[in-house]
């Protein structure tokens, strides 16, 4: 099996994943992933696309992710590897999709608009 590649995104994080055939090593930014996301949550979001399609240990991970914070990037990585999961074999789109693992994120921070403080609060109205 070549490396097959892909993108994920969340908010602003950007996550590219190249996957190949391997022992299960997972290497984020040059780093490992447990140095990478610290805590027990966001390291099961990145490996929850293996532990559903039951591939733990099968393949070997390099990914580059950057924009957004730890969580977005954590999604973005799942997503990315979702969708690898489903080039490698077609069978696994059944499994991820009613999880919700190949439907990309929109929500994304509203941006401001010019006369007003944030994207929604407004300045309080005077009447003199």
């Amino acid at each position: 099996m070549e490396v097959v590649h892909k993108i994920g995104r969340r908010k602003t994080a950007v996550a590219r994943v190249y996957v190949s055939e391997g022992n299960g090593d997972i290497t984020v930014n040059n780093k490992k992933l447990e140095d990478y996301f610290t805590t027990a949550p966001l390291q099961y979001k990145v490996k929850q696309p293996f532990s559903l399609t039951e591939t733990d240990g099968n393949y070997d991970v390099k990914v580059n992710v950057y924009g957004g914070g730890i969580t977005g990037q954590a999604e973005a990585v799942r997503l990315a590897l979702s969708r690898v999961m489903c080039e490698i074999n077609e069978e696994n789109r059944n499994i991820l999709k009613p999880e919700g693992l190949l439907t990309r994120d929109p929500r994304m921070v509203e941006r401001k608009k010019f006369g007003q403080k944030k994207a929604r609060k407004k300045f309080q109205f005077s009447k003199r």
